[in-house]
């Protein structure tokens, strides 16, 4: 039966826009021979027929049908393609919030935690440079220096250089004696230094009995005791002046002298540079010492820290800051500032430090190294710093027991047992 050419125009678009049916090759094979059949069967349209399907390319079903097919398409992806972009530009825009918002969370946390700052150097508007000090600089130190005033038991006390000077002789060879405690010190403790220089006020001299000692391997043969730090003379004798003087030094062998100072660090360096120095010191300064830093760092063996320690105890001029391991040390730990060395360290302070503090700051410093800031396992709980959250390298919950205390606490047992 032959059926008109609407009807069949309708009937393949009827198909088209229904839901596809599972197609297989039997039904693929009838479906080609039926589109063959009907393409040969085809009627021409009559003419001025425009209401009638035959107008439109009938090629393909699919360009009728693309319109509608292409909208469905646009409207079924376009929100899967919406949110799918949603979802990935709000999970960057939460991406980019979360880590945006980190450090301003570290600033205010940071800026609430009040931390002590080191010093800093502020340009100011017409081109200089002012340096402003650590944060509470001015409490740490006045608490170190209440502590050490309060119990000065460290060897820099009592045996310190500007100490070891011989209290009977003239100002001038107790200047001499000075510069000499200092050249001796370098790498040395005070103890040793002490007792070396109390060799040097009785063993010189050709009034002295020359006699040959033996010097032990160990320099463990010190003894305190052999000094006396009440009068400065050696415990035994009754020599009222002291023997360490220019002429002497330069008119006793290298020998002799590297004998007598064999006990301190790096000996035979230091009895070269100490018999050249009182040459120099003959020839240019009368056989007295120079009154400036920069001159005294011109004799061998005298660095910036023995020339300004010794313009203070010598001269009483404090022409800069002496600064030993101990200062550079502690300093640092404090978190004043960070620096490399000892000169650095001496440089720093003196931008900022007032000038009445620079001949009191070493001995202060070397006291708490010594005694509870030590290189080697320090004793937090025996400072007065510990617990105020000054010290920026306290070592908490390390409260080390004095010997008071032990004592105290083995008295309390020994009454109750």
């Amino acid at each position: 039966m032959r059926t008109s050419r609407v009807s069949q125009e309708t009937a393949k678009l009827v198909h088209a826009i229904s839901p596809p049916k599972r197609q297989t090759r039997s039904s693929l094979a009838a479906s080609a021979l039926r589109n063959f059949s009907y393409s040969d069967n085809r009627v021409a349209p009559e003419p001025g027929d425009d209401s009638s399907l035959s107008s439109a390319n009938t090629e393909d079903i699919e360009d009728l049908i693309e319109p509608l097919a292409k909208k469905r398409r646009r409207n079924s992806e376009t929100p899967t393609t919406s949110i799918s972009s949603v979802s990935t530009t709000k999970r960057i825009k939460k991406e980019v919030t979360v880590k945006t918002e980190i450090p301003a969370t570290k600033a205010k946390n940071t800026s609430s935690k009040q931390r002590r700052q080191p010093a800093k150097k502020i340009k100011r508007e017409d081109g200089s440079i002012e340096v402003q000090p650590p944060s509470n600089w001015e409490t740490m130190y006045d608490i170190v220096k209440k502590m050490r005033a309060a119990n000065p038991t460290a060897p820099v006390d009592t045996m310190g250089c500007a100490d070891l000077h011989w209290r009977t002789s003239p100002p001038k060879e107790q200047r001499f004696h000075t510069l000499v405690a200092l050249m001796l010190s370098s790498q040395t403790k005070d103890t040793v230094t002490a007792v070396v220089m109390q060799r040097l006020h009785t063993e010189l001299g050709p009034e002295v009995e020359q006699t040959s000692t033996t010097v032990s391997p160990s320099k463990n043969f010190i003894k305190k005791e052999e000094y006396d730090d009440t009068d400065g003379i050696k415990l035994g004798s009754t020599k009222t002046g002291s023997t360490l003087t220019v002429q002497n030094i330069i008119a006793v062998s290298p020998e002799r002298l590297n004998q007598i100072i064999w006990a301190v660090g790096f000996h035979n360096n230091k009895t070269k540079y100490i018999k050249q120095a009182a040459e120099i010191l003959r020839d240019q300064y009368d056989s007295d010492i120079p009154a400036t830093p920069e001159e005294l760092m011109k004799l061998p063996g005298v660095g910036p820290k023995m020339a300004y320690l010794c313009m203070s105890a010598a001269w009483g001029k404090h022409e800069g800051i002496g600064v030993d391991v101990h200062v550079h040390r502690i300093t640092n730990l404090w978190g004043w500032h960070v620096t490399k060395n000892p000169e650095e360290t001496r440089m720093a302070l003196q931008s900022w430090l007032p000038r009445d503090k620079w001949h009191e700051i070493n001995k202060l410093l070397v006291g708490l190294g010594q005694t509870a800031c030590l290189p080697v396992g320090r004793k937090c709980g025996e400072c007065d710093l510990a617990g105020t959250g000054l010290c920026k390298s306290e070592i908490r919950g390390m409260l080390v027991k004095t010997k008071r205390e032990v004592k105290e606490e083995a008295k309390v047992k020994i009454e109750a047992v």
